[in-house]
């Protein structure tokens, strides 16, 4: 077929589906793209780094509209591009085709949602299979995330990256090595990668007191958590002046720690549609000056939200029986009430990373439907960190604490 790019994500801009067909080709042609760039990506500045944004198309749009659109602003998006939200599927295809379009001036990361296992119990398998038909849109992309760098540099200072650090990886040089063209593993350094958190108190206060120790085993279930002097000395080793990450919702949308050496930046504002939370964009000016720039939802008049589809498609795969294993078989739930205010709900780790004025402003815009939403302590936020928002009413922890999961 004859390819026009442009009337191709013109469509795209206006949440129009692609054929199956054309799907496939699309992953086939961005994949000869994405094999050409190494684990790590050198990125000059200026330019914006996004956070998660999990299949909330709408507030993708909202990015371009605040940021600036491609090829005008050079773009990293930091991974987590699927699951949680109503269009996965769009959002994912606009990001591909702005790829494929413009190169030198897309780059994409991968998430811990950017995974078969974690995609299967999360919603995008399921939505793929609602708006297709079959599950082989879900096999495109899938295979398509294999290909996805794992880290940036920005102009040598900056080190960007989905999760966090791991204690097998001590340098960038570490980094250009692993073979990342598989299905993420359960542990290992390419897991660490995308799964790993700063100790940040208190949403890690019950695991860790001390945000100055070690490597510790996350509470996720995967990865690790790190702190202030493991980020100092990875800086220090590799000549780097600071990290930013994305993976934990911050209430206000970003969060700083460590004296600036670290960074999250958020980008999925009123998180699952019903979070409350702020999110930003991180501008990266021509002299490695970082600008946060913090929004809100996509305006009601520019969002469309899908026929019969309420709370609950937000947590579409999350009852879902696939996972990874001892991972994301954690996450099932006792009961629907389980389910959403433990998973939907919040991300791994949310809870506790805003202010007081954020928690009252997500009490004032969280959504009950149909008293389906758990009423515990961690359903109302009560700024408790995890253990307050470990399991709603009706759910049940299989694992060590199952809501972790993002």
């Amino acid at each position: 077929m004859t390819w026009d790019l442009d009337a191709i994500i013109s469509r795209l801009y206006t949440k129009q589906l692609l054929p199956e067909h054309t799907v496939r080709e699309l992953c086939e042609k961005v994949k000869e793209v994405l094999v050409r760039e190494g684990n790590v990506r050198n990125v000059s500045p200026p330019c914006t780094l996004v956070g998660d944004v999990h299949g909330q198309f709408y507030d993708v749009l909202e990015i371009f509209r605040i940021g600036g659109y491609c090829p005008d602003t050079n773009y990293v998006f930091l991974g987590d591009y699927v699951d949680r939200g109503y269009y996965s599927v769009e959002t994912i295809t606009l990001l591909a085709c702005l790829k494929l379009r413009y190169p030198d001036r897309v780059t994409l990361v991968r998430g811990n949602h950017e995974s078969r296992a974690v995609t299967q119990t999360y919603g995008f398998y399921t939505e793929c299979i609602r708006k297709y038909g079959n599950a082989n849109v879900w096999s495109y992309f899938t295979d398509l995330f294999d290909y996805l760098v794992l880290s940036v540099v920005i102009q040598d200072s900056i080190f960007c990256v989905h999760g966090g650090l791991s204690p097998s990886l001590h340098t960038i040089d570490q980094i250009k090595v692993i073979d990342r063209f598989r299905e993420i593993p359960h542990e290992g350094p390419m897991a660490d990668l995308v799964w790993s958190d700063p100790v940040s108190a208190p949403t890690f206060s019950s695991v860790s007191g001390d945000d100055k120790g070690d490597f510790a085993i996350s509470p996720r279930g995967a990865g690790y958590i790190f702190g202030r002097e493991v980020t100092k000395k990875f800086l220090e080793v590799n000549g780097l002046g600071h990290i930013c990450r994305a993976h934990q919702l911050c209430m206000e949308g970003y969060q700083i720690l460590y004296d600036d050496m670290l960074s999250t930046v958020w980008s999925a504002p009123n998180y699952c549609y019903r979070a409350g939370n702020m999110a930003s964009v991180l501008e990266i000016g021509p002299g490695l000056e970082r600008y946060f720039n913090v929004f809100g939802p996509c305006p009601d008049q520019y969002r469309e939200t899908p026929a019969k589809e309420t709370a609950t498609a937000a947590a579409a795969g999350a009852m879902g029986t696939g996972g990874m294993g001892g991972v994301a078989g954690r996450e099932k739930g006792g009961s629907l009430a389980g389910v959403l205010s433990r998973d939907a709900v919040w991300e791994d780790g949310d809870v506790g990373m805003g202010s007081q004025a954020a928690v009252e402003r997500r009490r004032k815009m969280t959504r009950r439907v149909g008293g389906m939403v758990g009423n515990g302590n961690g359903g109302e936020g009560s700024g408790d960190g995890v253990d307050a928002d470990r399991v709603g009413a009706g759910g049940q922890d299989s694992g060590v604490v199952g809501r972790y999961f993002l």
